[in-house]
Order: structure tokens, then sequence, then C-alpha cells
């Protein structure tokens, strides 16, 4: 098993949503985060004064996969996700040790 860590801009987040809901993936944790990378921020005009924006709005998805669908889950992470502009996002993949399913009690690949 795996987990998938997506770093991505919040408006691609639907078409994740969908993207992963046609590969059969059942759940996900989407979380409003702020970060920067290469963009490194920006400036902003407000009431005639400008401002430092370091941080960028992100929408971070997390969705725990067996490892036969690792490949296909990523492949259509960053599909779904590209503009082809910078701050388009990340992808990390992190084993899972265990997985268990609270109300039944299912272990491993069943809990997913």
């Amino acid at each position: 098993m795996k987990l998938i860590t997506a770093i991505i801009k919040p408006f691609k987040s639907d078409d994740v949503r969908e993207a992963l809901s046609e590969l059969g993936v059942n759940g996900m944790t989407l979380t409003e985060v702020k970060g920067f990378g290469r963009q490194k921020g920006h400036t902003e005009l407000y009431r005639g004064a400008e401002y430092v924006v370091d941080f960028l709005p992100k929408t971070k998805i997390e969705v725990a996969v067996s490892d036969d669908v690792v490949d296909q889950a990523i492949d259509a992470i960053c599909k779904a996700a590209n503009t082809g502009h910078i701050g388009d996002g990340k992808i990390f993949v992190t084993h899972i040790e265990q997985s268990i399913r609270i109300r039944t009690g299912e272990t491993g690949n069943e809990a997913l």
C-alpha cells in the first residue's frame, strides 16, 4: 500500500477527484494549505498599497491506494492537475505499513 500526497492548484481539485474516481479510488482527504516553491510568492495591490504574498493557496490531496494502482493514480493526478504553468504542484509517494478500518476491523488492502 502507498500513500500518495499531491500538492496542486485549488481549482484543479475537482478534476483530480474525478480522475481518481474513474480508477475506482474510493476515498481521499483534501486539505486547503498554503505554500510556495519556485514561484516564491507574488505581490498584490490592495487599496493602493503593495503587499508581498509569500505563501500561495494550494490544495493537498492524500489518497491511500494498493500497490497495483499506484502508477495509474499518479498518472491520473498528473494529467488532471496539469496546466502547463509554474506552480502546478508536486506528488509524493510513501509506503504504508498498515491500514485498519475502524468500523469493521478490516486490515490491509481490504481497509482501503
